[in-house]
């Protein structure tokens, strides 16, 4: 998908308006307020006392007939009054001890969870490092280092840092590994550690698709099926490069081959769009307008966009023109030249087909503009009918392309299409015509090489090890530095882009919906107490902003196409998945997009994106997906306190980016916090020796403002307040700490007192086991990581500061100016 589609996905915009009610239904509750007391507690056991001696004063004649039995009678009241006092002084003792001993985290004291889900997740504790056994060299870690691991812990003090000095020594210090593990099982080992969500869920995924359990539809044993094939590079290298060298001949063979037929421009072009969803000279998707959504309109378009060009690019800004990068065409061209003789191409004659494949890509890349730039010209969502299309660029045949790439569906000439870039179109239809014409290089056939390095381009994944290898190369020599992932990782995502709807289906089976719903609910009312706490200089944003998420509805995003086990049979019947022909399977399933882009077109429904995993809007909607609710993130059996740490910080940090960035710039706190985060930060790595501080940036601010929010809203529906079902420890809670049980949203008081019980991992009590859940998770790699110029644990410091209710052993002891930060 080409720069647009991947960028262009509509920003919409939430329209306030009034509910019908039912959808009112779905809004969680307010807030849970309690009254203040008027008196003080000991008021009603003096009423206790004082109630006998009145109605002693107001006794009848006949009562004073017998001062035997009223004397009896004032020992008796004072005996059971004395009681009720010392019952009552008790009870309130015993809770509060009770409550202590919650706070502090003495292990034992909860009932633990023994699913399978639940011991996974204590193994998974134990190899992790205790953020509360070394807080401060723990809290001092970065992304990225393996802070997760117990044998690790002093590893990587403060290395990494952005803006940060490091220690001069820092270089210095690696302790030799244990053993002679290498670089890249290392490396393997962390990323499997840290929680990143994304790695998270291609991770269940992969145990979904390699699972043993019943044999399913003939769709699920397909699509498992072609996970096994891909898993199979011995049997993929064995076949090298010949299944690609048969396809071409079907395509009439190329010039390449000293073979081919000269077969039509458009017609090699359409087959190549209805059979093998390439586009290589221009890209399409569909897609909504931006300002009919807003407007609640769902019809979707025929969107074209400039394709993905294959040739390295940088954008002139002076000339406003893009160009191929000159350091970058060596490594190109040796690219080029090395898949020709992968394929077989003659020495003698393939510098000729590179040469004029790489001119051809340069004059296309001059007529293709970045996003920004094409932004700044109001270039995007341009409506014609295909026939003012076939005007403006002739050259390419626009309604049997679009028929072939959209068939089964009949398209008319007079058909809306919206464009992102016509100037890059009528250029193209320019140079396809300019080459078409040109007399002596019929017979090398220009244009057919060009459309065929392309349909190499997507069948890459599914050939042999060395145009892998190939592509790698150029990406190192074009300054990629990313490692390569793991086999099943690439298998994992080939299978999803070809089975996607059997997946989905897979993963609603798996997802607990009633317990995701319900997190969805409380963190979504948390958020809204947040939302009300903020002030600013500009009350009327803050106003609009609140009446919005007022308007929007949360709710767990499942899929709504295809209903049935029969359904998805039908669709992938025509689908032969083959044990040793990965590329056969993988070349079947591309014949199948036409059809599937064809629905998506027709019947207006909902593309289903199964990778997401963070929330979107859509109208008043609020949709969290399905890819958010799976472990070791979240499972409906773990504790609440660790669902919370984990999901509910993660759900709560993404709607603070959302929906809250218009306003980061007019909130008072954001600046207030971020110092004060940072001031405590500073306070412990100045003294651990990473001296020289510096201020934060705007960003940094937002962003360590953002995550410290998300934090004290996951918390504060966390199972931490799990003591507050019973009233009398209420009461106990309220007289000691009456800020807490201010913030407690109904919603969750309501789902205590549904399910009471909770349970626990490893012995931990809820705030610990909270808050050991988010330090697992809190280096999920967002958009906005790079602004956080701290180990995200580090916030659990900061919120345990002044609070009674986190483990009291959470200190710093050698740092002496700890104690006197102020709370953030």
């Amino acid at each position: 998908m080409s720069e647009t589609s991947r960028e262009l996905e509509p920003q919409l915009s939430v329209q306030p308006s009034s509910q019908p009610e039912p959808e009112r239904q779905l809004q969680p509750p307010p807030l849970f307020q309690l009254p203040v007391p008027t008196q003080d507690p000991s008021a009603p056991h003096q009423q206790t006392q004082l109630q006998p001696e009145l109605q002693l004063s107001e006794s009848d004649p006949e009562h004073q007939t017998k001062p035997v039995w009223i004397n009896h009678r004032k020992l008796l009241l004072f005996l059971l009054g004395f009681s009720l006092c010392a019952a009552t002084l008790g009870l309130t003792y015993y809770m509060h001890h009770n409550l202590r001993n919650r706070s502090n985290n003495q292990a034992g004291t909860e009932t633990p969870c023994l699913s399978p889900a639940c011991q996974s997740a204590s193994d998974r504790l134990s190899t992790s490092a205790d953020p509360f056994t070394q807080p401060c060299d723990y809290f001092l870690f970065t992304c990225g280092s393996d802070r997760l691991s117990t044998d690790s812990v002093g590893r990587q003090l403060g290395q990494g840092i952005p803006g940060h000095p490091r220690n001069k020594k820092e270089n210095a210090v690696w302790p030799e590994r244990r053993g002679q593990r290498n670089e890249r099982e290392d490396r393997r080992q962390k990323e499997e550690k840290i929680l990143d969500r994304k790695s998270v869920l291609l991770q269940y995924l992969r145990e979904i698709l390699e699972s043993k359990d019943r044999p399913g539809s003939t769709a699920v044993q397909k699509a498992k099926g072609f996970y096994q094939s891909c898993l199979d590079t011995k049997s993929i290298d064995i076949a090298g490069a010949e299944p690609f060298l048969t396809l071409i001949q079907k395509l009439g063979g190329w010039a390449v081959s000293g073979q081919w037929n000269r077969t039509d421009f458009n017609s090699t072009l359409s087959l190549l769009m209805r059979d093998y969803a390439t586009f290589p000279f221009f890209n399409l998707y569909v897609g909504k307008h931006p300002n009919e959504t807003a407007h609640g309109t769902a019809k979707r378009y025929i969107q074209i966009d400039q394709p993905e060009l294959l040739i390295p690019t940088e954008w002139n800004s002076k000339s406003q023109k893009s160009q191929a990068k000159t350091q970058t065409l060596r490594p190109f061209l040796a690219s080029c030249q090395r898949y020709l003789a992968l394929l077989g191409g003659p020495p003698n004659s393939s510098m000729m087909h590179v040469g004029t494949f790489i001119s051809l890509s340069s004059e296309l890349a001059v007529a293709a503009a970045p996003l920004r730039y094409r932004l700044s010209k109001g270039q995007l969502y341009q409506r014609m009918t295909i026939k003012e299309l076939q005007r403006q660029a002739p050259a390419i045949d626009w309604l049997g392309c679009l028929q072939a790439a959209f068939h089964p569906l009949p398209l008319v000439e007079d058909d809306h299409v919206f464009l992102h870039n016509l100037a890059y179109i009528v250029q193209m239809s320019r140079i396809i015509g300019k080459w078409l014409n040109k007399h002596e290089l019929r017979s090398s056939g220009p244009l057919h090489t060009y459309m065929v390095f392309y349909l190499l381009h997507t069948l890459m994944p599914a050939l042999d090890s060395r145009f892998s290898e190939t592509a790698k190369n150029l990406s190192v020599a074009l300054g990629n530095s990313e490692g390569e992932a793991p086999r099943w990782k690439h298998c994992v995502l080939e299978t999803e882009r070809g089975f996607d709807v059997v997946l989905s289906d897979l993963l609603a089976e798996r997802t607990a919906h009633r317990e995701a719903e319900e997190i969805i609910q409380n963190i979504f009312s948390s958020f809204k107490s947040k939302l009300r706490e903020l002030t600013g200089t500009d009350r009327k944003s803050l106003q609009f902003v609140r009446k919005k998420v007022q308007s929007l509805i949360p709710r767990l995003w499942t899929t709504k196409g295809i209903s049935s086990l029969a359904d998805l049979d039908l669709l992938f019947s025509k689908v032969t998945v083959s044990s040793d022909s990965f590329f056969s399977s993988y070349v079947q399933l591309l014949s199948l997009w036409p059809k599937r882009r064809s629905q998506l077109l027709s019947e207006q429904a909902e593309a289903t994106d199964i990778l997401s995993v963070a929330p979107f809007l859509l109208g008043n909607e609020l949709l969290f997906p399905m890819g958010m609710f799976v472990p070791p993130v979240f499972h409906p059996t773990y504790p609440r306190a660790m669902n919370y740490g984990a999901v509910g910080f993660l759900m709560a940090k993404d709607l603070l980016h959302l929906i809250l960035p218009e306003i980061y710039s007019q909130t008072e706190a954001v600046h207030a916090v971020g110092e004060c985060v940072w001031a405590h930060y500073l306070a412990v790595a100045e003294k651990a020796g990473r001296g020289g501080a510096f201020s934060l940036s705007a960003a940094q601010q937002q962003e360590v403002w953002v995550q410290y929010s998300a934090l004290q809203i996951a918390l504060q529906v966390s199972s931490h307040f799990h003591a507050l079902v019973s009233v009398c420890v209420y009461d106990t809670i309220w007289l000691k700490h009456p800020h807490v049980v201010h913030v407690l949203p109904q919603a969750y008081q309501q789902s205590l007192e549904k399910h009471p019980g909770d349970t626990s991992i490893s012995g931990l009590s809820h705030t610990r086991l909270f808050l050991t859940s988010f330090s697992q998770v809190n280096c999920d790699s967002d958009p906005y990581h790079k602004f956080m110029p701290m180990e995200p644990s580090f916030l659990i410091t900061v919120i345990c500061a002044k609070s009674n209710l986190c483990p009291t052993n959470l200190q710093c002891h050698n740092k002496t100016q700890q104690h006197l930060l102020q709370p953030c």
